[in-house]
């Protein structure tokens, strides 16, 4: 798929995820294939976990771009999981941004949709958001 030559790369031009708790500022900077997480070495912060970054590197995998560009990340909230979707986001919305093109593909994948679910809140009388202390007939 065709990437724009023409895009500009500078400090503006963040895109930012979110998943559960965690938000993700992501920047795509011609490079490597590198990924920084909070100015960490993001297999280092991510735990060596190759599933989280296989989650991450899969928008640009689709385009074949996975070597040519560094993920630089800024992550606030949630867990490693909320965070790795929150940095896919991100990375998918960029590549959106640099190409409108590339829109169709990514909504085929579903790379651009947002994971609305989130904790459930507690109610009152309750001990959690639904569980209730056992019914006792008599």
């Amino acid at each position: 798929m065709p990437i724009n030559d023409n895009f500009i790369f500078n400090e503006n031009s963040t895109t930012i995820g979110r998943r559960k708790e965690s938000t993700a500022r992501v920047f795509l900077k011609p490079g490597t294939g590198l990924i920084i997480i909070n100015k960490t070495n993001g297999k280092t912060y991510l735990q060596n976990n190759t599933v989280y970054l296989r989650n991450i590197f899969n928008p640009l995998r689709l385009f074949n771009l996975e070597k040519k560009y560094d993920i630089v990340a800024l992550v606030r909230g949630g867990g490693l999981t909320g965070q790795t979707d929150s940095i896919k986001l991100g990375v998918s919305r960029f590549l959106c941004k640099m190409d409108i093109k590339n829109r169709y593909l990514l909504k085929q994948q579903n790379f651009l949709t947002r994971n609305p679910r989130v904790v459930e809140r507690k109610k009152y009388g309750l001990l959690k958001a639904r569980k209730a202390s056992q019914y006792s007939k008599r």
